[in-house]
């Protein structure tokens, strides 16, 4: 339930959980940078350099205690709102990564000292241990997946990848480090962190007419959040649109994806009758006929998202909807009105009544 899968999947799942952990400090200002580790031996190791997550052993009582964390199921887990990231809809946290890990060690660097914390299928091996004086701060969990559950043990470095890739252009702030060390001969690292968000992403793809990208972002009081969209038109077939709520991709759709195709639709149709491309009585261009070239990223971070579908993946908010329409339409007639030469090129790849 918690995971969704003793494959694959299912151990990237153990990962998200643990990063989710440290990438909320980032989000909460507390941390600067986040570094995933495959070992030589199998394992994973997230470390950041935040304050240190609370030890209940050294007398730290500022919040929920690791020793907690780790032992029951959603404690800690943060609220699903616009400033944290949630890797699922049941907000499992640390104990199921714990309860699913053959081992794992914790440890925090705080005040000056060194704490160890170490598990075994979830229970704790020894007491806290006080390992000595520390310099800086920060918290790292090392675990192995437990080999009596999962049908594999085998990391996708690639998948990772992918995903620690999405949420840095998805999140301004954010310095991920993936490394790959479980083969000696051929270590890997990739260093993810993305200060132009969606547009700078979208930006080093290949082949666009026009070359620049469309972006902007918003503040939606209606919607309870905001609104940020990149979007160009390319030389490749086809469309390809990303939608993501919270940072979680939304790949069944929803309102915002809905809420984009209606402004991209309505900025375009009053440009096209602008130029005379079609008549005042034409209606506005199907959404379904304005996708071919084009690349788009769409993200709402909301503070009361509602998330729907057995893998939560569709958007559900109403609110949402005419708001990204209306920030989309705006945006665009501008940028197509600013710009007369590639807002041209644009038209021209689309089918026009007048025309």
């Amino acid at each position: 339930m918690y995971i969704g899968s003793v494959g694959e999947r299912g151990l990237r799942h153990l990962v998200f959980e643990v990063a989710e952990q440290a990438l909320n400090e980032v989000l909460a200002g507390t941390a600067g940078r986040v570094e995933i580790t495959l070992t030589a031996d199998g394992g994973v190791r997230v470390a950041d350099d935040g304050a240190g997550l609370p030890v209940a052993a050294a007398g730290h009582r500022d919040g929920r205690t690791l020793e907690t964390r780790l032992a029951v199921v959603g404690c800690g887990a943060p609220p699903r709102d616009r400033r944290s990231l949630s890797a699922d809809g049941f907000g499992a946290g640390l104990a199921v990564v714990n309860a699913l890990s053959g081992r794992l060690t914790a440890e925090v660097r705080r005040d000056g000292a060194r704490w160890v914390l170490e598990y075994e299928h979830g229970e704790a091996v020894a007491t806290p241990v006080h390992a000595g004086p520390a310099d800086g701060s920060g918290t790292a969990i090392t675990f192995r997946p437990d080999a009596e559950i999962f049908e594999t043990l085998e990391f996708s470095f690639d998948a990772l990848a992918e995903r620690f890739g999405e949420l840095a252009f998805l999140n301004r702030d954010f310095d991920i480090t993936l490394t790959d060390d479980r083969d000696p001969a051929a270590p890997r690292s990739v260093r993810f962190q993305v200060p132009g968000g969606p547009a700078e992403h979208l930006a080093g793809q290949p082949g666009a007419v026009p070359a620049e990208v469309i972006g902007f972002e918003r503040e939606c009081p209606e919607m309870e959040g905001t609104v940020e969209v990149a979007l160009r038109w390319c030389d490749s077939p086809g469309e390809r649109v990303l939608s993501y709520a919270n940072s979680m991709p939304t790949t069944g759709g929803g309102t915002h994806e809905v809420g984009f195709r209606d402004g991209l639709a309505a900025a375009v149709g009053a440009y096209a009758r602008e130029q005379g491309l079609l008549a005042p009585s034409d209606p506005d261009p199907a959404p379904d006929r304005l996708g071919e070239g084009l690349t788009a990223v769409v993200s709402v971070k909301l503070d009361r998202p509602e998330l729907l579908g057995a893998v939560r993946d569709v958007l559900g908010n109403e609110a949402v909807r005419p708001c990204v329409a209306e920030a989309v339409r705006e945006h665009l007639t501008a940028w197509l009105r600013a710009n007369p030469g590639p807002a041209a090129a644009v038209l021209a790849r689309m089918p026009m009544t007048a025309r």
